[in-house]
């Protein structure tokens, strides 16, 4: 661990220094914010580093380790009825846990004639996320073609986009940027590597990557589905 943690430090301190760098030079030209402000900054950008320090460790040895076993010993039930049904589960459940998925739900909620409440859209974009991981490890289970299903998500969306209220085709797609986080990519990501690295089709591993991308669309399909019932 010790060695990880110093090998993932530069690549850390290197992902943070265009930020703060830019920051520090707004500071100095332009924006010359009150010197407590700025400092207060300065920590947080230190906590923030070592936040993702953190952060990194643990789905390097935690999240990724448990999520490929999972998608391995899944195929060896013999039920593809219980690869989707936990495909689905952990989708909705790190879905609602998701950090941005929060946010948008919480922003939504403080908009007066917002059209959606805050838990309903949080558990309509974790829904979409549920159902879809379900279909991208139905592809990996039996080889479908992903560029097939991903045409049919985005014709989905095209469609709903025509039909559903105006004020809830932008907070679809917002729902969409928001799923694949801290918590859900790794879960979803090392879940379809597993299970793609067990059934070993022709592209092999390679098989199990795509499910994030297919995964996103389903919030976007969910709240625009339901813009258009409303």
């Amino acid at each position: 661990m010790r060695d990880f943690l110093r090998a993932k430090l530069p690549e850390v301190l290197r992902a943070m220094a265009p930020l703060v760098g830019s920051v520090c030079v707004l500071q100095v030209a332009f924006v010359q914010a009150p010197l407590p402000q700025f400092l207060q900054f300065l920590a947080g950008s230190a906590l923030a580093a070592l936040g993702m320090l953190l952060l990194f460790a643990g789905v390097e040895h935690g999240i990724l380790p448990m999520g490929r076993y999972i998608g391995a010993e899944l195929p060896r039930k013999g039920s593809l009825a219980l690869i989707l049904a936990v495909a689905a589960s952990l989708g909705f459940v790190t879905t609602i846990a998701e950090p941005d998925v929060m946010i948008l739900s919480a922003q939504v909620g403080t908009i007066a004639d917002s059209p959606v409440g805050a838990q309903a859209l949080a558990v309509l974009i974790a829904a979409g996320v549920g159902v879809f991981s379900a279909a991208a490890l139905w592809r990996i289970a039996h080889g479908r073609s992903l560029t097939l299903l991903l045409a049919i998500a985005f014709a989905l969306m095209i469609v709903l986009s025509l039909l559903a209220a105006p004020s809830f085709i932008p907070l679809a797609f917002d729902a969409g940027s928001v799923t694949t986080g801290v918590l859900s990519g790794p879960v979803l990501l090392a879940l379809g590597l597993g299970l793609s690295s067990v059934l070993a089709r022709h592209a092999g591993s390679l098989d199990g990557f795509g499910l994030l991308g297919l995964a996103s669309t389903g919030p976007v399909i969910v709240v625009l589905l339901i813009g258009w019932l409303r």
